[in-house]
């Protein structure tokens, strides 16, 4: 299922797709229909880490910011991260999105990668890869 918000702020659905697989291909068919005279580009795409998904995006809206919703994010984050540690991490975390300004988040993920850099460093750089 497509969701989308209209520059009123309104929630639309936008399209709903069933495949076998959902691969490159399937994306690439799914975003190409989305593109009709009433989607006519997308700013920004929060995306679940699917697969071919991102590049689909791309293709289609090449203007398009294409970014991991939170969620996945913090669940990619913390992978990396021994099990004892998790809760805490995890609120660390928190911090990074919950910041009333971008420039509060970034200042958020430079203390966080001055705390944890030394175990976790595939954390700070997946965050700086999702928000530049």
């Amino acid at each position: 299922m497509v969701i989308g918000i209209n520059l009123e702020g309104n929630k639309e659905v936008l399209g709903l797709s069933a495949g076998q697989a959902e691969g490159a291909k399937f994306w690439l068919q799914v975003v190409t229909e989305l593109k009709n005279p009433r989607v006519q580009d997308i700013y920004i795409a929060c995306v679940d880490g699917l697969k071919g998904l991102p590049q689909a995006i791309e293709t289609v809206f090449p203007k398009a910011q294409v970014q991991l919703c939170i969620v996945h994010l913090v669940r990619n984050c913390l992978n990396y991260v021994s099990w004892k540690e998790r809760k805490t991490v995890a609120a660390e975390l928190r911090a990074l999105y919950r910041g009333a300004t971008a420039g509060e988040g970034w200042d958020q993920l430079e203390a966080f990668a001055e705390k944890w850099d030394a175990r976790y460093p595939s954390i700070a750089q997946i965050w700086k890869r999702n928000w530049e």
